[in-house]
């Protein structure tokens, strides 16, 4: 079984989530090696791609996550959510010392993942988060290795976000339009 992380009670409309609620969650303050524990979380093998958005669910903003972000994503031994190194980034989201120490054992390096290894791992994790109808995860590879992955820093969105609405014209954008006549 491969351990989760960031599957959390707001993230679905099915209670009992494996991780609980992400408020009992939130920290001050990260471990001293977050921002290279997100970049390891960030730089996964991706397993489901899923086609949807999404904002925090803690306070309702977009984010660089925002987009495909409850894609599953895994290092071959742990198993999470696209977004979620966003929650670790940004409200400090607390990490189980297993995966740390894990990771920091890694030197913080993505693995190659194994199927031989992984597969069966995967088949049995995937119906304890809602993914029971999915098909057992399969690959012709023997060995995936790490893809790198380009992720816009959080700096760099913010500063998008904000030119996009300097740029945007006044008025009220609330209103809805009128259909067009045919």
């Amino acid at each position: 079984m491969l351990g989760l992380l960031g599957f959390h009670d707001e993230f679905d409309d099915r209670p009992g989530r494996p991780n609980g609620s992400i408020h009992d969650a939130v920290q001050p303050v990260g471990e001293p090696d977050e921002a290279e524990l997100v970049a390891y979380l960030g730089a996964g093998h991706v397993l489901i791609d899923v086609m949807e958005s999404g904002h925090d669910v803690i306070t309702g903003d977009a984010h660089r996550h925002s987009l495909g972000c409850s894609s599953l994503v895994t290092d071959g031994t742990w198993l999470w959510r696209l977004d979620f190194p966003r929650y670790v980034e940004t409200h400090h989201v607390l990490l189980p010392q297993a995966f740390v120490e894990h990771v920091r054992t890694l030197h913080h390096r993505m693995p190659p993942l194994v199927t031989a290894q992984f597969a069966p791992h995967c088949n049995e994790t995937l119906p304890l988060i809602g993914w029971a109808s999915a098909v057992p995860w399969q690959s012709t590879e023997t060995v995936h290795e790490p893809e790198p992955r380009a992720v816009m820093g959080k700096a760099d969105f913010d500063a998008a976000i904000l030119a996009q609405e300097r740029n945007r014209p006044d008025g009220n954008w609330t209103k809805p339009r009128k259909p067009r006549r045919g």
